[in-house]
Parts: C-alpha cells; sequence; structure tokens
C-alpha cells in the first residue's frame, strides 16, 4: 500500500491537488496523510517574547486545523464515490513547512508527495513558490506539483524534458514504465539545445539507453533548439498533447530552467501540465 502525502493549507490550490491525487491514485491501494503545517508566531508582552504553551498551541493553532481537515475529508466523500482502495488521515504540525514535510517522510515512509502549486502574479516572484522549490530540492520523495489549473483527464503524452547527461536509473525508469501502462500513455522524450550541435559520447549512451528500455513502450525522440530552455519545453506542449512532464532532480540545472525562473510571460505549462519530480532511492 502506498502513503501518499498531501500538504494543505486549505486553499483552492492544495483542494485541486488532492482531487488530483485522488483521481491518480484512482485504482491504487493508497493512505492518503493530509497534512497542515502551521509556523507558529511568538507574542510579545512588552519588550519580552513569550513563547506560546501547549494549551495555547492547542486552543489557537492545533484544534482549528483539525476541525479544518475533518471538514476536508468530508468534502471528499462527497466529491468522490467511496473507495475501498482508500484511506484517510489527517495531521497537524506547527514548525517551518520544509522541516515538518522532510520529518513526516521518512516517519511515515512516504511514497509520493502532491503539492498544489499557485501561478506568480509578478515577474519578481518564483512561478512556483518557496515551498515547492523547497521540497523538490531538500527532500528526497518523488513529488508530483500540481498547477491551480490542471485537471485531471484522460493521459494521452507524458513529455520527459532531457540533456542526456543524466543516466537514469532502474527504479525511475520503471517508474516511468508504469505510468504509460497505467494510463496507456506514449512517452515523448525531449532534448532542447540553445544551438544546434552533436551529442558527446556520455550523451549518446544514455540516449540509446532510454531508447532501448523503452522500445516495448510507445516512445518518441525530439530535437528542438531554442536559446532559452523554458520557451522550448512552451513551443514543445503546445505543438502535442502533452498531460504532465516528468523530471529527474538529480538533473537540477537542466530542470531548474524548466521550474524555476521568474518570466511567466506565454508560458502557460507552468499553470496546466503536472510535473512528477523523481528521486533516486538513497
Amino acid at each position: 500500500m502506498k502513503n501518499i502525502l498531501l500538504p494543505t493549507d486549505f486553499s483552492e490550490n492544495s483542494w485541486n491537488a488532492i482531487k488530483y491525487a485522488i483521481r491518480f491514485f484512482e485504482t491504487t491501494s493508497c493512505n492518503f496523510h493530509l497534512l497542515h503545517v502551521d509556523r507558529l508566531s511568538y507574542m510579545v508582552t512588552g519588550d519580552i517574547p513569550y513563547s506560546a504553551t501547549e494549551n495555547v498551541i492547542e486552543e489557537v493553532y492545533t484544534k482549528p486545523a483539525k476541525i479544518r481537515l475533518r471538514k476536508v475529508v468530508k468534502q471528499i466523500s462527497e466529491h468522490f464515490p467511496e473507495n475501498k482502495n482508500h484511506r484517510f488521515y489527517t495531521h497537524t504540525d506547527y514548525n517551518f513547512f520544509v522541516e515538518s514535510i522532510k520529518n513526516f517522510v521518512e516517519e511515515k515512509e512516504i511514497d509520493c508527495i502532491v503539492m498544489g502549486t499557485k501561478g506568480a502574479s509578478g515577474l519578481n516572484e518564483f512561478i512556483l513558490g518557496t515551498n515547492t522549490h523547497d521540497v523538490i530540492n531538500r527532500i528526497n520523495c518523488t513529488t508530483l506539483v500540481i498547477p491551480e489549473k490542471a485537471q485531471f483527464n484522460k493521459f494521452k503524452e507524458i513529455a520527459l524534458p532531457t540533456d542526456f547527461l543524466t543516466h537514469y536509473d532502474k527504479d525511475i525508469l520503471k517508474f516511468i514504465s508504469n505510468i504509460l501502462k497505467q494510463f496507456k500513455a506514449s512517452l515523448k522524450i525531449v532534448h532542447i539545445m540553445k544551438k544546434k550541435t552533436a551529442l558527446n559520447e556520455d550523451q549518446e549512451s544514455n540516449k540509446k539507453m532510454l531508447e532501448k528500455y523503452f522500445s516495448k513502450s510507445r516512445c518518441s525522440l525530439y530535437f528542438l533548439t531554442n536559446r532559452n530552455i523554458e520557451e522550448g519545453i512552451q513551443c514543445f506542449v503546445d505543438s502535442r498533447d502533452i498531460n504532465m512532464m516528468v523530471l529527474v532532480a538529480k538533473n537540477l540545472n537542466y530542470f531548474q530552467n524548466i521550474l524555476f525562473h521568474s518570466n511567466i510571460e506565454d508560458l502557460s505549462y507552468h499553470l496546466e501540465i503536472p510535473f512528477f519530480i523523481l528521486h533516486e532511492k538513497k
């Protein structure tokens, strides 16, 4: 049985992620853990900071969060038919967000984190937000990022952007293969170059490895040239029927250009296309 972590701040974005997760794992036996994290504020009396007592924490933070989490579970039961494969648990914590998530992943042996995210409203803001950025970079756990406008539809095409410099381990390749089989989708491996150049020996080797592994799947390779990786991705998404992107966390420099930048103009894939961020097991 898989353990799925659903962090929630009770926003529309987190509710959208919860809905997506339930549908994505519809045929999988899952324990869904809904977690609300609240960072404690310190009250100040005069010049003296006052640290909240356990009773204050319970009344001001924990109890209201538990009530709202129960409402979310009720909302789930109203929107989805009963699924014997799914169990729901609620949790609260007060700490720094990423520290809470990290501790919870280890304690509950979480297989996947599903997070909702909202597009930035200005050019000086990162599109995916600080919390999502930190979870992807600091926590070794598969993470499914659900943008604010993403809707769960029948999967047709899954994109795997790559620079072919990464050698993917078998667990990651098996994970991708299982998604392809589950949704009967095709895989689109896309390599975007800033200028047209031949692959080096390592890149050629990794390309052949991917071709061989997915030879029995509906898999196609695409080579595009664009000065900006993210613009190249957008052009590719616009030309295809992409329902999800898969990125590998260890290829940090490459996917940072796709996920984390401050220009949101004409990049609708950030608002509509879910990202699966895969980590190698340590």
